[in-house]
This record gives C-alpha cells, sequence and structure tokens, in this order.
C-alpha cells in the first residue's frame, strides 16, 4: 500500500512540476517586451511620457498666448479711451466751410471722346 502512495505521490509531484513549467513558459511569452503585453505596456508608457511633456508644452503656449492677448486687450482700450476724447473733441470744432465755386469748377471732371479704332480706317 505504501508503494502505491508512493508511486501516486511521486506522479502527483511529477504533474505539478510539468503543470508549471508550461504555465512559466506561457508566462513569459505573455511577458515578453517585443511581441506579448509586457511590450504592450512599454509602449502605451512612452506614449503616455510623450503626451505629458506635449500637454505641458501646450499649457505653456496657451499661457503665453493668453498673457499677449490680455496685453493686446489693455492696449485696445486705452487706445478706444484715446479715440473717444478725440471724437468728443471734434464736436466742438466749427463746420467745414465748402470750397469756392472758382475752386469747385477746377476739380470738375473732363469727359473727352475718342474716335473708335474701326471709323478711321
Amino acid at each position: 500500500m505504501e508503494l502505491i502512495a508512493d508511486i501516486l505521490l511521486v506522479a502527483g509531484a511529477l504533474g505539478a512540476g510539468i503543470y508549471c513549467y508550461i504555465l512559466a513558459r506561457r508566462l513569459n511569452r505573455f511577458n515578453d517586451l517585443e511581441t506579448g503585453v509586457g511590450g504592450a505596456v512599454a509602449v502605451l508608457s512612452m506614449q503616455v511620457d510623450d503626451l505629458t511633456k506635449t500637454l505641458a508644452a501646450a499649457q505653456g503656449a496657451a499661457a503665453a498666448s493668453g498673457d499677449s492677448l490680455t496685453d493686446l486687450t489693455d492696449r485696445a482700450e486705452s487706445v478706444a479711451k484715446r479715440l473717444e476724447l478725440l471724437v468728443a473733441s471734434m464736436h466742438d470744432l466749427p463746420p467745414a466751410t465748402p470750397p469756392e465755386p472758382e475752386q469747385a469748377a477746377s476739380f470738375a471732371p473732363i469727359f473727352r471722346r475718342h474716335e473708335s479704332r474701326g471709323a478711321s480706317q
């Protein structure tokens, strides 16, 4: 009886050893950095790093654009205030006098007719 128990115990140990060997090979293929999930995780990790750097650069550019836009808005407001003052001061000026008739006639357009080309031949 002991012999049968020992044989079964050795067979169970050999079966467990073979099972562990097969699982170890599958796990190595699964974690392979070239073709397995390990490679996919490594690629995704690099992409996350690249995206983090790109996001930081985009945030810096957005902050610079925001500062520039704020400066331009401030300048536009100051120019608008100056224009309002200039328009308000224009109301104080006397109306412009129309040009004298002699000057107006000298600026009148002159129309001339040209001979048609077909009639001169």
